[in-house]
């Protein structure tokens, strides 16, 4: 990778003990192997508030991880499938970003499910969201099962190497975009 970029890996699921944040955070170790200046955003940690309007006073942890991701040139996004969508905490912290400082960020989605059931629809949606903030995604979304987890990692070897996959392909993509 020739040009200096900044990744934020995003855990897009709330929940405490998050399938999600278990994949996310190996997408967010392989992909520091690759650029140092990558951060995470876990919505496992319950830190984000709930959007409440542009004007209002919101937490450190909330400004901070809109910073981040508005400041970022890649955004590695993981979500759940919950009642046939992403979470609503994903959806809850893109409402912190403004559009007009987006154009041109490139993002790669992992998505996870308890089955094989919904993947498409939910990369769609996704992906729907990114286009509103003019962001360019990698067409070749990771589908995951919570059967590529097991003790609170990712064994699974083909979910290792699609999950490297998507990042390599994504930081291709954004390295090959941001040439002068």
């Amino acid at each position: 990778m020739a040009v200096d970029m900044k990744i934020v890996v995003i855990s897009g699921s709330p929940r405490k003990n998050a399938n999600t944040q278990v994949i996310m955070k190996y997408v967010f170790e392989y992909a520091k192997s690759k650029n140092q200046d990558t951060k995470l955003i876990n919505l496992s940690e319950g830190q984000i508030e709930c959007y409440r309007g542009p004007d209002e006073e919101y937490n450190e942890a909330t400004k901070i991880a809109g910073n981040d991701i508005t400041d970022a040139d890649v955004w590695l996004i993981g979500s759940p499938i919950y009642n046939s969508f992403f979470s609503s905490a994903l959806k809850n912290l893109f409402e912190y970003i403004n559009y007009k400082k987006t154009p041109g960020k490139v993002a790669g989605i992992t998505i996870l499910a308890a089955g094989n059931i919904g993947f498409i629809n939910v990369q769609t949606l996704i992906t729907q969201l990114l286009s509103y903030f003019r962001v360019i995604t990698n067409p070749k979304a990771v589908f995951l099962t919570t059967e590529s987890i097991t003790e609170n990692s990712v064994l699974d070897i083909d979910a290792q190497n699609r999950l490297k996959e998507m990042v390599d392909e994504t930081l291709e993509m954004a390295s090959k975009l941001h040439q002068d």
